[in-house]
């Protein structure tokens, strides 16, 4: 600066006039200010943008195929999924009614979908681990790097494999994984509004895009029957220990799962509101394991999500094994299709009959079509059944 002075001072002294001394002075200020302005510097270089994530929820109920679908998001190597995360606020406030859990489970998806994993804080121990996460083994996301060194995420990844593995990373690798993440997918079966979401939908730091997954209420209601153990704290707390009792018990819940999926749908696809415009995609389990390719790339498209070569393969050869699905839980290979409509043989008709009566407003909004004698349910063809559902 010394040096930049003098040169001002020998320029005032030969000029005498004021005006253009004035000049002078402003113009070499001029420069300095512009020279140290914009002089290169490493710190300030312009950077990539990042990309705002985006955000999945697969909105479902038990036993509708949701598990399954979600690993059609999980093993997507741009995904971080979660599997029901709201598990761990029913089990810690299991005393309460789901519609009093509605705001706890929606702001914990909120903090899931931010990658915010303090939330948890209120429903862990302080010495938590990732395998405390429920059903973390499920989540690809969880099994490779950060998250897990021994797999790569372009991987397809077992649960059993994950489980051997991987479980005793810490639990802050859960957050740090999902921060590196495009696109963060929840799959969640403990709600039961969609308005209750409408916070989520309008809120600007989230980019919510809603899977609406349904299945006939036959197939869930035979698939309850087999689990109806594991099923018992979930359903004490959609309708109260009282209404689960009894022979009415299990149809007293599916009317109230049904009820739910009607509300869902007809928020999403009837009346609108404007913030909900292309952001609610309603999917039927039968379609999925009908035409699997296709409904996996028109959710991949829904989703902004590339269906690679190797998913191709995987969503074909796990929709298209031999096994009938003896484990009610797993999602491994298995004949899909057979699966999903195994109720028609195993389900007596007095009990499809009054799961049609519960939920006869869900079968009709959604394209299930009616049986009404145990001689249609026994002639009754595939193709005519599929037939119905598609035109929905």
């Amino acid at each position: 600066m010394g040096l930049y002075k003098n040169l001002l001072r020998s320029f005032a002294n030969m000029v005498k006039s004021r005006t253009v001394q004035v000049l002078l002075i402003l113009a070499v200020l001029s420069f300095l200010l512009i020279h140290f302005h914009f002089q290169p510097c490493s710190n300030n270089a312009p950077k990539e943008e990042k990309l705002s994530p985006v955000h999945i929820l697969i909105l479902s109920s038990w036993r509708s195929g949701s598990s399954f679908t979600g690993q059609i998001f999980s093993q997507h190597p741009s995904v971080f999924y979660l599997m029901e995360p709201a598990w761990h606020v029913w089990v810690t406030m299991h005393q309460n009614s789901a519609k009093v859990l509605h705001m706890a489970v929606r702001d914990l998806v909120r903090s899931v979908f931010l990658c915010d994993m303090s939330v948890f804080d209120a429903y862990m121990s302080s010495q938590k681990k990732k395998s405390d996460l429920f059903q973390w083994e499920t989540s690809r996301a969880l099994c490779s790097p950060p998250a897990c060194d021994s797999f790569s995420r372009s991987d397809i990844i077992t649960a059993d494999n994950c489980r051997t593995i991987c479980g005793k990373y810490p639990f802050s690798k859960v957050e740090e994984a999902c921060k590196t993440y495009s696109h963060v997918a929840i799959k969640e079966v403990r709600f039961f509004d969609l308005k209750v979401l409408y916070p989520l939908l309008t809120d600007p730091s989230l980019n919510l895009k809603i899977i609406h997954l349904v299945r006939d209420p036959r197939a869930v209601f035979q698939s309850r029957e087999n689990t109806v153990a594991y099923l018992k704290r979930d359903s004490d707390i959609v309708m109260g220990p009282q209404e689960t009792k009894g022979e009415m018990g299990p149809y007293n819940t599916m009317r109230a799962i049904c009820e739910s999926q009607v509300e869902i749908y007809k928020a999403g696809r009837q009346a609108i509101p404007s913030f909900l415009k292309d952001r609610y995609l309603l999917v039927r389990y039968e379609d999925i394991v009908r035409d699997p390719l296709a409904r996996a790339a028109q959710m991949y498209r829904f989703a902004e999500l590339h269906f690679t070569p190797e998913l191709q393969k995987w969503v074909h050869n796990i929709t298209h094994g031999r096994r009938q699905g003896a484990n009610a839980f797993a999602t491994g290979s298995r004949d899909a299709l057979r699966v999903s409509q195994a109720w028609r043989k195993t389900l007596p008709f007095q009990k499809i009959e009054k799961v049609q009566n519960v939920c006869k407003d869900a079968m009709d909004l959604l394209g299930y079509q009616l049986i009404k004698s145990e001689e249609e349910q026994k002639n009754m063809s595939l193709d005519l059944l599929f037939a119905h559902n598609s035109s929905a």
